[in-house]
This record gives structure tokens, C-alpha cells and sequence, in this order.
């Protein structure tokens, strides 16, 4: 499957570097962690109970929800800025978490591949369950400190609430019991911490070119 699966924590870098993976290598992108925001959106718009599964899970069924490589639509409407808002990062790891709001995002994420013929996907569980068999799988981390500069940098804040938010996203993520935030048995690990993006990119294409054309 041409596949490149880029999957890591909050702050490592996969938005940029799967970008620039994909105009380097000519495949799609697709963020899929935008595809859980726009749930959490909905459900917030809603006034859902974030924890209530069966609520959540009946919102991201019936939801119209559209990727493109630089915005998101919800419902046919741009929800590109609303999506990274404070009070969504507050809730989308709960949002996540819940086996019906996964479901449904994995089958657009496999229709959206078949699509478009390959992609360079990234989030949280695409080498390990979304698409166990794509062609090259790469865990993307870097150091707790950078990347809550990285997140400072982007939206402002305070560096010890930014740290604090990462952490505890972080163990939502890697504690859940659906397809929980790991590095899949056959992934590169790649550091980004004091790389630039370019030097990342180089390596994560290098890598797919050897077993593209392998």
C-alpha cells in the first residue's frame, strides 16, 4: 500500500514534515488528528457530554467531514481556525478515545486512501491500525521541552500550561484502550528535536524512495 504513515505525540512536527513529505514524494496529505478536531467541534456546538460515548459516536457517524491539505470543512463549512482553538485541544484526546468516534474516522481515513490511490497520512494510530500495511511507517517524536516550545510558539501561552496540556495529552493518548499512541513493531523513529524540518524530510524520503523502488 503506498502509504507513508507518520504517527506521533502532540508537538513532534507531523503537520509540517508530512507536508513537505508529500510535495516531495507527489502523494497526498491527509491530517487526520483535523478529522477528530472537527468531531470535537461538532460536539462542543452541541453541547454534547464529550464523555458520553454513544452521544459522541452517533455526532462523528452523521457529521460531513472534508480534509483538505491546508483546511478543514464541517458540515460543508470552513472550520479551518475553530478547530485549534484551546477548548477544542481540551477535548479532542477525550473525543478520540472513544471506539465508535474511531471507527468512524478510520473508514473515511481507508475510503479517502482508495481515493487517491496512497497519501501521506499522519496521527496517532496510522501504522499501527489504519493502515498496518503501509509502505513506510514513521514515529515522529521529539523531547517533552521541545515541543512544548514548538506549541508555545504557535498559538502563545503560558510555557508551564503548554507543557502541563502536552503531558496530560499524552497520556490520554498512550493509555486509552483503542489503538493507544505507540510506535508499530516496524516503524523508523525519527527525533526531530533539534532538527530542522528539511533534515527530517530528507530522511523520512530517503527512507521511502529505498522501499518504494525496493
Amino acid at each position: 500500500m503506498r502509504v507513508i504513515a507518520i504517527d506521533g505525540p502532540a508537538g513532534a512536527g507531523k503537520s509540517s514534515v508530512a507536508r513537505q513529505v508529500s510535495t516531495a514524494t507527489g502523494l497526498r496529505y491527509l491530517d487526520t488528528g483535523a478529522m477528530y478536531r472537527c468531531v470535537a467541534l461538532a460536539v462542543q456546538r452541541s453541547s454534547t457530554d464529550p464523555h458520553d460515548e454513544n452521544a459522541v459516536g452517533q455526532i462523528a457517524r452523521e457529521v460531513s467531514v472534508v480534509i483538505e491539505r491546508d483546511g478543514a470543512l464541517l458540515n460543508g463549512v470552513s472550520v479551518t481556525d475553530e478547530i485549534r482553538s484551546p477548548e477544542i485541544n481540551a477535548i479532542v484526546s477525550v473525543i478520540a478515545a472513544h471506539t465508535p468516534v474511531r471507527d468512524a474516522m478510520r473508514e473515511q481515513q481507508r475510503r479517502w486512501i482508495d481515493d487517491h490511490h496512497g497519501g501521506v497520512v499522519e496521527g496517532r494510530d496510522i501504522g499501527t491500525v489504519v493502515f498496518p500495511d503501509a509502505v513506510l511507517k514513521v514515529f515522529l517524536t521529539a523531547s517533552p521541552e521541545v515541543r512544548a516550545e514548538r506549541r508555545l510558539g504557535q498559538n502563545g501561552g503560558n510555557l508551564e500550561a503548554v507543557a502541563a496540556s502536552i503531558a496530560e495529552r499524552d497520556y490520554l493518548d498512550s493509555t486509552r484502550l483503542d489503538s493507544p499512541l505507540k510506535p508499530s513493531a516496524d516503524s523508523v523513529i525519527v527525533d526531530s528535536s533539534r532538527r530542522t524540518i528539511e533534515e527530517v524530510v530528507q530522511e523520512i524520503v530517503a527512507h521511502f524512495e529505498r522501499v518504494d523502488h525496493g
